[in-house]
This record gives C-alpha cells, sequence and structure tokens, in this order.
C-alpha cells in the first residue's frame, strides 16, 4: 500500500497536466492572401509576469504540416505547465507541388525557407508588439522547431545574427534568446555557417542516419545544407554555448519523439543555457538498443 500511493499520485499527476492549460488562437498577417495564424498556450495557474516565451514552428517538409499536431501538444502542455507562453505558428508551405531538392536543384527550397524564415520573423514581431498584454519578456524567446520548423529556427537565428537583409524587419536591439532544433539544418552559400556576432545557445537533436534533412552536410563547393553534426563542431571551434544529442544509427523520427522522451534534457538546457547563462558544450551520442529505425525515406521518396 506504501508503494502503491506514490505511483497513484505520479500517473494522477501525468493525467493532471496540462489540463490547466488554455489555448488562445490568434491571426498574427495575411500574406499574399493567406491567413497566418498561431495558438497561445498558457497555464490557467500563470501569474501576471512576463513569461519566458517558447515559439515552435512545425515540421512537414514545407509542404505539409499543421501547427497543432497531436504529437506536439504534450511538449506544448509541459512547458506550459512550467511557466512558459507557448506559441505555434503558421507559415506558408513553399515546396507545395515541388519536386525533390537537390544541390542542383535549390531554388525551391531556398524560397520555401526564406518564406518560413520571413513568416517566423512576422510572428516574432507580433509577439514583441503584444508582449506586455501577453506578459510576455521579449527578452527570453526561445525558437524551436521540427524538421522544416528546425531548419527554419536555426535558419531565422543564423541570418539575424550574421546580419543578413531578411532580418532587417526585425528590431535592432532584438535577439533570440534560445534555438531548440529537432532534426535541422542550415542552407548556406558560404560552406559551413559562420556568424558575424555569437549565435544564441542552440539544443540540437539529430539523428545520424538521416537521409531527409543532413546529419552531415551536403555541398557543392561553397553551397549546400549543413546539419547539425557540422554545425555543432563549428560551434565547439568558436567556443558557442551548445548541446547536441547525437541519436546514432536513428533516421528521421528524431525530428518528434524527444519531444516526448526528453522533456527534462530540453528544460535543464533551457534553465542552464538559456536563462541561467551557462556556457557548456557538450556532444551527447546516445545509443537506444530498443530502438528500431526506419532511415528509408529520402528527399526523392518524401517529394515525388
Amino acid at each position: 500500500m506504501k508503494i502503491l500511493l506514490p505511483l497513484v499520485l505520479f500517473f494522477l499527476a501525468i493525467t493532471l497536466s496540462g489540463q490547466t492549460v488554455r489555448k488562445e488562437t490568434r491571426l498574427y498577417a495575411v500574406k499574399a492572401g493567406e491567413e497566418l495564424k498561431m495558438d497561445i498556450y498558457k497555464s490557467g495557474s500563470a501569474s501576471p509576469q512576463p513569461q519566458p516565451c517558447l515559439l515552435f514552428v512545425f515540421g512537414g517538409g514545407f509542404k505539409e504540416g499543421i501547427r497543432d499536431k497531436d504529437i506536439y501538444i504534450p511538449f506544448f502542455n509541459y512547458f506550459a505547465d512550467r511557466g512558459f507562453t507557448v506559441v505555434s505558428i503558421d507559415y506558408r508551405l513553399g515546396m507545395k507541388g515541388q519536386k525533390a531538392p537537390g544541390v542542383f536543384n535549390n531554388k525551391p527550397l531556398r524560397n520555401a525557407i526564406a518564406l518560413a524564415v520571413a513568416d517566423l520573423y512576422s510572428a516574432s514581431n507580433y509577439l514583441l508588439e503584444n508582449a506586455k498584454e501577453l506578459y510576455i519578456d521579449p527578452s527570453r524567446i526561445i525558437i524551436s522547431g521540427s524538421s522544416a520548423g528546425a531548419v527554419t529556427v536555426l535558419q531565422a537565428d543564423y541570418e539575424e545574427r550574421d546580419n543578413h537583409p531578411s532580418a532587417d524587419t526585425l528590431p535592432e536591439d532584438f535577439r533570440y534568446a534560445g534555438v531548440i532544433s529537432f532534426a535541422g539544418a542550415i542552407f548556406s552559400t558560404e560552406g559551413t555557417p559562420s556568424y558575424t556576432q555569437p549565435p544564441a545557445p542552440t539544443l540540437f537533436f539529430h539523428g545520424s542516419a538521416d537521409k531527409l534533412v543532413p546529419y552531415n552536410k551536403v555541398r557543392f563547393f561553397n553551397l549546400g545544407m549543413f546539419g547539425s553534426k557540422p554545425l555543432a563542431e563549428k560551434f565547439r571551434s568558436e567556443r558557442y554555448p551548445y548541446i547536441f544529442f547525437s541519436m546514432e544509427d536513428v533516421g528521421h523520427e528524431v525530428s518528434e519523439y524527444p519531444m516526448r522522451e526528453f522533456l527534462p534534457e530540453i528544460e535543464r538546457f533551457i534553465s542552464g543555457c538559456v536563462l541561467g547563462g551557462k556556457q557548456w558544450m557538450t556532444d551527447i551520442y546516445f545509443k537506444d538498443m530498443h530502438r528500431k529505425s526506419d532511415a528509408s525515406t529520402t528527399p526523392d521518396s518524401y517529394y515525388n
């Protein structure tokens, strides 16, 4: 009986988690006649004090996906329950109807990334303009994303820190506080991306067998997609704070399952590197002997 009671209380806490989270949907922009909306998740017990904000961009290869996919909700509720304002956004899907991207067929992908980044900047500006009403701390906005969304958030912080014209729409003194990437990469024309200003502390998750978003890099001279492995190596060489979870022998499913199975690790990164100012540089090569992976998904099979 003494053992049973703590177990009952534990599962009751899991069941109740998220039940007090309120969701509000807002229109943040209209572009080319397309309405772009955001869902805002807050705990019903939140105090009226400025909160850190976790801003999320969904995955789907820039051709599909929704901002409130069931698999994301535990991630949203977990951080809303812990005092965050969680925001999940729409963005324009530039790869709809396009063929598989490649080194010599990169214009549609470059355009899709540019659209998504522009929409993320617009959503960021909406939150900054309404920060007081929404009780958001503008200095603690963390961007996170899955797959195409992970590409978007990595690209957005890179272009903002490297003074790209695309980021001129953001306030001059604004910086993202942190980046969380679930199987992302950066498109670069300069080889491995370099930063004029130090990037935000970044948490990388990536499967070493990912064939859809490169874990390593796909390049032709200086042009290409640079995945989590070379980005983490760049961060280490430049002494930028980061944590890299290299999920060994796992494919593109790393774009989703850490949002269920690695919530404490994500929280530790935020509390330590982002909010606590820790200067950690950590590489974790993680192997789950019981996880069977399907690494067969490629750009050709996904888009064609």
